[in-house]
């Protein structure tokens, strides 16, 4: 099993703070930048294993960072730089303390509400009669709450939001917008790649200029939920379950082994075998989305690695 990065302690010229979320930790260096270190932790339920994954924070950094520049003519985004495989350094902005996420299809945790008896979700109404894995007759957007550190997002819907002033309705409609056109981008992307997909999450921020921006990862397997095409009908009409690229095969493995991130419940063990089976499917999964062959960075020492080259970004910045 290779070395995995599962927490960081770097202190760069400038640095002014750290926030530590349950994979990602954000340096801010002066008034304008923030470094992001994409980590190896893997978080399921809200919560983060015990142990990293080899080279998921290099999977996850490099395909968001793809996809920001792949919906930079449609939506601006934070980022200004990738100067280590596991890095990406933009502008600093103040997060919305929302989750936009938007489901094609009922799958996942919209699936399980529907299958308890739930007939609206965030506020929106879903129609009758509906398989799991079937398509929406149009996609739906079911905001999340922003969790405090070990704290569960929560579902609310948009009037809840605006009733609350966690967004005024003019940013909210422009989240809205971005979220529908990111989406439907992310849709031809994932075609091009023979997947469909399914459902996606995205956040946004302002910049200190007031400008909306979209943050954080974009239509990576950890924010997003991916079928493959071929087959996608035969499998709906045969009721079995989809072929699909995303981290909800670790969430049923988990299910399978009684942990659904509920109190009391423990985590189960997770051997080197099945770490390095994970490692494996994520590297499948990047090469799926990306259409690329996956190169390993050297992770003799990721952390010197990554403080030597976010160093030597900053001396030239």
């Amino acid at each position: 099993m290779s070395n995995t990065l599962v927490a960081t302690n770097f202190n760069f010229p400038g640095q002014q703070s750290v926030y530590k979320g349950k994979v990602r930790e954000v340096y801010r260096i002066g008034e304008e930048l923030l470094v992001m270190i994409a980590t190896d932790r893997l978080s399921a339920f809200d919560v983060v294993m015990p142990k990293g994954i080899p080279y998921k924070g290099q999977i996850l950094n490099q395909i968001a960072s793809r996809m920001m520049d792949s919906t930079a003519d449609i939506v601006p985004n934070w980022l200004l730089a990738n100067p280590d495989p596991n890095v990406a350094v933009g502008y600093a902005c103040e997060p919305f303390k929302v989750e936009m996420v938007i489901r094609g299809y009922m799958a996942g945790h919209a699936a399980r509400e529907y299958k308890a008896g739930k007939r609206t979700l965030c506020g929106v109404p879903l129609p009758e009669g509906l398989r799991e894995n079937d398509a929406f007759p149009e996609p739906i957007i079911t905001p999340a709450t922003k969790a405090e550190k070990g704290d569960h997002d929560e579902d609310i819907s948009r009037e809840e939001i605006l009733a609350r002033g966690i967004v005024s309705e003019e940013d909210y409609v422009i989240l809205e917008k971005y979220t529908r056109s990111l989406f439907e981008r992310g849709t031809q992307i994932a075609a091009e790649r023979g997947l469909i997909l399914v459902d996606t999450k995205y956040e946004f921020g302002k910049t200190r200029a007031g400008e909306i921006v979209l943050i954080d990862e974009i239509h990576t397997p950890d924010s997003s939920r991916y079928f493959y095409q071929e087959g996608y009908e035969e499998r709906q009409e045969q009721g079995v379950a989809q072929k699909q690229l995303s981290k909800e095969f670790v969430r049923q493995w988990l299910i399978s082994n009684g942990f659904q991130g509920l109190e009391g419940q423990q985590v189960p063990e997770m051997t080197d075998a099945y770490i390095d089976s994970v490692s494996e499917r994520y590297i499948e999964l990047y090469e799926n989305i990306t259409g690329l062959a996956f190169e390993k960075a050297d992770v003799s020492d990721i952390e010197a690695r990554i403080e030597r080259n976010v160093l030597a970004y900053l001396a030239d910045n």
